[in-house]
């Protein structure tokens, strides 16, 4: 199945940078990234525009932490279609969104850094999940995605205030 992952997940998963990451949730971000390696696609954008947000939150030497190992493996298989699948995404001019997020007034102070993972999974045919584990935004903007086709997976449900 093709997924999306917000970078807080790999953050989450290494447990350091992240004091709301509950042990119950660093274990689910972990399970949760090595069931993405193992059984799973993760779509991404052929700009690297979340490999780039990923490599600024996490290290791309692959350690110390899951997360990083995540990003390493990222960058071993993005050109792997049995493990990653591209898609394009078109940034906007002097914007920090994308043409392909939705025109929603009720989306509009939903996280710019995170437009690049709307975006990429409206774009994918099969209109994947987007993972998140930490950020309250997923949730405080839930209806709202969930109305422009967005399916979001609560990884640590308990961690996040509305």
């Amino acid at each position: 199945m093709p997924v999306v992952v917000d970078t807080n997940v790999l953050v989450a998963a290494n447990g350091r940078n992240c004091p709301q990451a509950t042990l119950a949730c660093r274990l689910t971000c972990i399970k949760k990234l090595h069931h993405i390696q193992n059984q799973e696609i993760l779509v991404l954008d052929d700009a690297w525009h979340i490999i780039g947000e990923y490599t600024k939150k996490v290290s791309q030497s692959g350690q110390p932490g899951v997360g990083d190992s995540f990003l390493k493996w990222v960058l071993t298989n993005w050109r792997n279609p049995e493990k990653c699948q591209l898609v394009s995404i078109t940034p906007i001019p002097n914007s920090d969104s994308f043409e392909q997020f939705p025109k929603n007034p009720d989306l509009e102070k939903f996280d710019k850094d995170d437009h690049r993972f709307v975006a990429t999974a409206l774009v994918h045919p099969d209109n994947p999940p987007i993972f998140n584990a930490v950020d309250s935004d997923w949730k405080q903007f839930g209806s709202a995605l969930a109305a422009a086709g967005v399916t979001v997976v609560q990884l640590c449900p308990g961690t996040l205030k509305a």
